[in-house]
């Protein structure tokens, strides 16, 4: 299929105010959490791995499901309703008046959030084999450009509120879900769409499945590892960095901040120049290398500035 470069222009746009709008809150949701608990930073690290416990938990019974539907009926109405779940998601969490608000929020998110696999399903739609990796490079620079703005501005507007943020998230959200009603295009066409089967929409037949393709049951045990080790990250990043470094908002929204400049720099850039070269197995072993490295560091830096 020949590119629609104007598609995946309209994609990437969405991606990145729906990158923007997570990196707004990332600053300030463990801080909000931890007012909750009476201001106990172990008690609030526990509850923030019980949120993204809850979110994680939905979507491993949801994606497969949502994943079936786009199969059948196309990309864009899985695109449009995960962002107006994200969108009423943050409403819910700005007006939260109580820790089980939040547990409310994180399981309507939890259940409508397939943005991330539902455009990377509409690149692969858009794109030529040829293209595909390069393609999927740019959800990567997208990606990283959202989080270099989105934790510095969140950063910035917790000085006036720490619920200023999730309001300003939920305003881009839902005015990029309106962008996408109004201007992305379906990316499936008819003819290759395929017929609704519970089979493929629970996530014990979708992981049997992989059964019949040993490749992607390697990939799949590799990804899953490497989210295993990463995502315990997002969740303490800001608890641990305020305890241990003393870091406030605005340092820990920089932080991720260089970590989107990075991201951008390498998904966006280097990866075209990587993988031509080099192949895609060398550069995901590479890959996982820095970043066994980089996770082993975090635990050993003794100063904020490691």
């Amino acid at each position: 299929m020949k590119l629609r470069r104007p598609a995946i222009i309209f994609i990437l746009a969405t991606l990145f105010l729906d990158v923007l709008g997570i990196g707004l809150v990332i600053p300030v949701m463990p801080k909000l959490v931890e007012e909750f608990q009476g201001g106990n930073v172990s008690t609030a690290a526990g509850t923030m791995g019980l949120l993204a416990a809850i979110y994680s938990l939905m979507q491993f019974l949801f994606a497969p499901l949502l994943g079936s539907l786009s199969d059948r009926f196309g990309r864009r109405p899985i695109l449009l309703a995960s962002l107006l779940g994200s969108g009423l998601d943050y409403l819910l969490l700005a007006w939260a008046p109580s820790i089980s608000w939040f547990f409310l929020g994180r399981l309507v998110s939890g259940i409508t959030g397939a943005s991330f696999s539902t455009a990377s399903a509409y690149i692969a739609d858009v794109s030529p084999p040829e293209k595909r990796a390069q393609s999927f490079g740019l959800i990567g620079a997208a990606f990283g450009i959202g989080f270099i703005a989105g934790p510095v501005l969140g950063g910035l507007l917790s000085n006036f509120s720490l619920r200023l943020p999730f309001i300003a998230a939920a305003v881009l959200t839902l005015v990029n879900w309106l962008f996408g009603l109004l201007a992305v295009p379906e990316s499936l066409p008819q003819e290759q769409r395929r017929a609704f089967a519970w089979r493929r929409a629970n996530p014990v037949g979708s992981l049997l499945a992989l059964r019949n393709y040993p490749v992607a049951l390697g990939l799949t045990s590799t990804l899953f590892l490497v989210y295993l080790a990463h995502n315990t990250m997002p969740g303490i990043w800001v608890l641990y960095t305020g305890y241990r470094y003393h870091w406030n908002a605005a340092e820990t929204g920089v932080s991720l901040a260089m970590i989107g400049i990075v991201a951008a720099l390498v998904q966006g850039g280097l990866v075209r120049i990587i993988i031509p070269r080099f192949g895609e197995r060398k550069a995901l072993v590479t890959g996982l290398i820095i970043s066994s490295c980089n996770l082993a560091g975090y635990g050993l830096a003794s100063k904020g500035w490691m």
